[in-house]
């Protein structure tokens, strides 16, 4: 049954051989690692307008000077992802760049933000998307969690199915949203121009603004910035593309930063002309879109087109946070789970471990956008800063051609970059405390990870001389310990193969019944199946079989080891034809094992008995 709902959702396993056939064009690159930017815009600048409104409508005017300085940053970032791209064509983005030029803790903090920032990219994009889905159907409003919940649930299981799948379907929505959005500002500028849009600003563009101050203007800088979450994405999925890659990729990060430069921009303006405000029950894009298309068919196509696109930017994350799990992985600072392709030759783990985390960070903050963007930034910008300043680096180690103008904007990037991360924490401290606390855990986790698998592979080294190859264990005399649960079938195939591979078997039962006769008569009764073979049966008052088994298993290890001789105890099960069929059974084999694993001195082996009905 599972195998057949697997297949349904998720299709039918891949070769190896077709992996190639999973890489992308840059007609699919677009819509599958720049929906999360594109995106961006339908919250980008309402972040601006609700921190400048809360000193007047007036000062809303400065939206046009934030969103000015937001593209120079656009424009510094994508040309330094363009470098990085060319400079580390293997993909890892900021994790590979930071640790490669600040050092591997660097590297660490810039690949734990990214992580934990792919999971709030997919709960940022859901959650305006379904803000989008309520401000067109406002009944719905109440179920806010619930439908962002389901959506990434959806677009984790179109990812599951394999790369060149989700693009093909992904490429609708996006390009969809391109076209409204350009239809959008082009006929809200011809609109301006005829005269059938007013001007309604509050104040003019240079005006004076009572109250207004530096550290607001930043702080809505700070805010805005959110639209350019996403634009490292690609440089994090270089392997993903066709030949030739890094220039595909290259190609694919400009295109998308001009139409996001020239979305965002024509946003703002339409905003600040027609003197749109935040409200908490409609967005401003929604208003926008009302006051041009009016609350007919094409404003139902623009939040219908919007609630897709938000709910697709999600998927920049399944794209990219597994490829950057799996760098950790090789790196051994995450579990090497993370290394294994499944069925579609996608990355699952990674894939099911970021839809996880996005559900809870969902749960946690209530569904509410708002609450999640300046987490969601300084999980942007702290990358964005060790990667564009660890390309200075790069570039004054190994110069190459123009490497001082490459250098001139890296440190422009960096420089505006590590401003607004000092800003997010001075300005919007209530928002964003939980990464010092959240970061310094998942670099623990990363070092614990990595010393464990520095001891494993310590371990298992084979020695290089041969004289050092010492036997561990003599298995001459070896004891088998079969544990019994009654005779059955089971029993006797088990102490059969336990004569076959042990010196002295001996059959070890528990039992906690009160009746002192029903014991007594599995004794009898094994004794008359199996005369040569020593039984004992321990009683346990508090009906446990582990612990009493744990107990008896040591005793029985300490005098052969004493003896030079190895224990080995043979756990049997049966295992039902039809997987379902397991779940009507207990789980006694498993937890014995799980207990006996926690002994060095133990062989633990286990026989399968297989039914046929």
């Amino acid at each position: 049954m599972w195998r057949l709902l697997k297949r349904v959702l998720i299709g039918k396993p891949l070769k190896t051989a077709d992996e190639g056939g999973q890489s992308l064009t840059k007609f699919k690159a677009l819509a599958l690692l720049s929906s999360d930017a594109l995106s961006s815009i339908a919250y980008g600048t309402e972040q601006i307008t609700t921190i400048l409104i809360t000193l007047s409508a007036a000062a809303m005017m400065y939206q046009i000077w934030v969103a000015a300085l937001v593209l120079v940053l656009l424009a510094a970032i994508t040309i330094s992802y363009q470098q990085i791209i060319h400079a580390y064509p293997s993909g890892g983005g900021a994790y590979v760049v930071a640790s490669t030029n600040w050092g591997r803790s660097a590297g660490l903090v810039a690949g734990g933000s990214l992580l934990v920032d792919y999971m709030l990219t997919v709960a940022v994009s859901t959650t305006s998307a379904t803000e989008a889905i309520t401000s067109a159907i406002p009944s719905l409003y109440k179920h806010q969690v619930l439908i962002s919940c389901i959506i990434v649930i959806l677009i984790m299981l179109l990812n599951l199915r394999g790369m060149r799948e989700s693009a093909a379907i992904l490429t609708v929505p996006v390009y969809l949203f391109i076209l409204v959005i350009l239809s959008m500002i082009v006929y809200g500028g011809f609109k301006i121009a005829t005269g059938s849009i007013q001007y309604h600003a509050a104040a003019n563009v240079g005006s004076p603004v009572a109250g207004m101050t530096l550290i607001l203007f930043f702080r809505a800088f700070s805010s805005g910035s959110s639209s350019l979450t996403g634009v490292e994405a690609i440089s994090n999925a270089v392997p993903n593309f066709k030949d030739p890659k890094s220039k595909n990729a290259s190609h694919t990060l400009a295109i998308m930063a001009v139409i996001l430069g020239f979305f965002f921009g024509g946003i703002t303006i339409l905003s600040f002309y027609m003197g749109i405000a935040p409200n908490t029950h409609e967005t401003v894009l929604s208003q926008i879109g009302e006051g041009i298309f009016g609350h007919g068919l094409l404003y139902y196509v623009l939040q219908m087109s919007t609630a897709l696109i938000l709910a697709v930017a999600a998927n920049t994350g399944f794209s990219a946070f597994p490829i950057l799990a799996y760098n950790l992985a090789k790196d051994k600072f995450l579990p090497h789970a993370y290394l294994d392709k499944g069925d579609r030759l996608g990355y699952s783990n990674g894939i099911i471990s970021l839809a996880l985390g996005a559900i809870v960070l969902i749960q946690i903050f209530g569904g509410k956008t708002n609450s999640l963007i300046p987490l969601y930034a300084v999980g942007v910008f702290v990358p964005f800063t060790l990667s564009q300043s660890g390309m200075i680096i790069h570039w004054r180690r190994n110069k190459g051609k123009n490497w001082q103008l490459k250098s001139i904007v890296n440190f422009v990037g960096a420089f505006i970059s590590v401003a607004l991360v000092i800003f997010l924490f001075l300005l919007r401290f209530e928002n964003v405390w939980p990464y010092l606390i959240v970061m310094p855990i998942v670099l623990r986790i990363f070092y614990k990870i990595n010393i464990h698998y520095q001891k494993v592979a310590k371990q298992l080294k084979v020695a290089e001389e041969a004289a050092e190859l010492t036997p561990i264990h003599h298995f001459d005399g070896s004891t088998v310990i079969v544990l019994v649960g009654g005779v059955t079938r089971v029993t006797a195939r088990a102490i059969s193969y336990a004569q076959s591979i042990g010196d002295y078997v001996i059959a070890m039962h528990v039992s906690f019944d009160a009746n002192p006769e029903k014991e007594h008569k599995i004794s009898e009764e094994f004794r008359k199946e199996f005369p040569d073979v020593r039984f004992v049966d321990i009683h346990s008052s508090y009906r446990s079989i582990t612990q009493p088994t744990l107990r008896f298993c040591d005793v029985i290890a300490k005098r052969a080891a004493d003896r030079n001789f190895s224990t080995t105890v043979l756990v049997p099960q049966f295992v039902p034809r039809h997987r379902w069929e397991r779940v009507l059974h207990n789980q006694t084999a498993l937890r014995l094992r799980a207990i006996l694993n926690s002994r060095q001195n133990i062989i633990i082996s286990t026989y399968n008995y297989h039914l046929r009905e």
